[in-house]
């Protein structure tokens, strides 16, 4: 039995879950979520609480039944707390700017980069180089903070680019001359 996926994902009191035929439907005070279950694994609503269980004792069904019930529990938190991630952009002249539904970014290069914000995301600037990104979805979340760090991402001699909010940089030193 997989030791992930036979534990119960418990439902906070705001969150609606429902189970129709291969997908899960949950909704709460963040936003609305909908995922497929794979065809082996079942999910069932017991009381306050959502159980996975699987057909099968082969190594597949083992693996997608830890994955589902982690699937469908960071779908709970999302919907119930929400998921953040920070951006800082360091350099001289490098900052960004929420405009409409677009980020546009000035990271040196001869034209500004517009990074399209997908649906059920927020993101924020504060002092033209720190960038929150929160949503309900931690995937969507993680891929958005991963493309927009991907446009420069930070370099080992400066230090400048866009990094995520406390990462360390391991600095190298330049060249010298004799």
């Amino acid at each position: 039995m997989s030791r992930i996926g036979k534990q119960p994902v418990s439902i906070p009191a705001k969150v609606k879950v429902e189970v129709r035929g291969t997908s899960i439907f949950i909704e709460g005070p963040k936003g609305k979520l909908q995922q497929s279950i794979p065809g082996r694994i079942t999910a069932t609503i017991e009381k306050d609480k959502i159980v996975v269980s699987r057909q099968g004792d082969d190594a597949q069904a083992k693996a997608l039944h830890g994955l589902t019930r982690s699937l469908i529990s960071n779908m709970v938190k999302g919907v119930s707390e929400g998921y953040v991630k920070k951006l800082e952009i360091h350099g001289v002249g490098f900052k960004a700017a929420v405009k409409g539904k677009q980020v546009d970014l000035a990271l040196g290069f001869s034209h500004p980069l517009l990074f399209d914000i997908p649906d059920q995301i927020k993101i924020t600037v504060d002092e033209n180089t720190k960038l929150t990104i929160e949503g309900p979805d931690k995937q969507v979340v993680g891929q958005a903070a991963a493309e927009i760090r991907g446009y420069y991402p930070p370099e080992p001699y400066k230090g400048k680019g866009v990094r995520y909010a406390g990462e360390h940089i391991i600095r190298k030193e330049g060249k010298t001359v004799q």
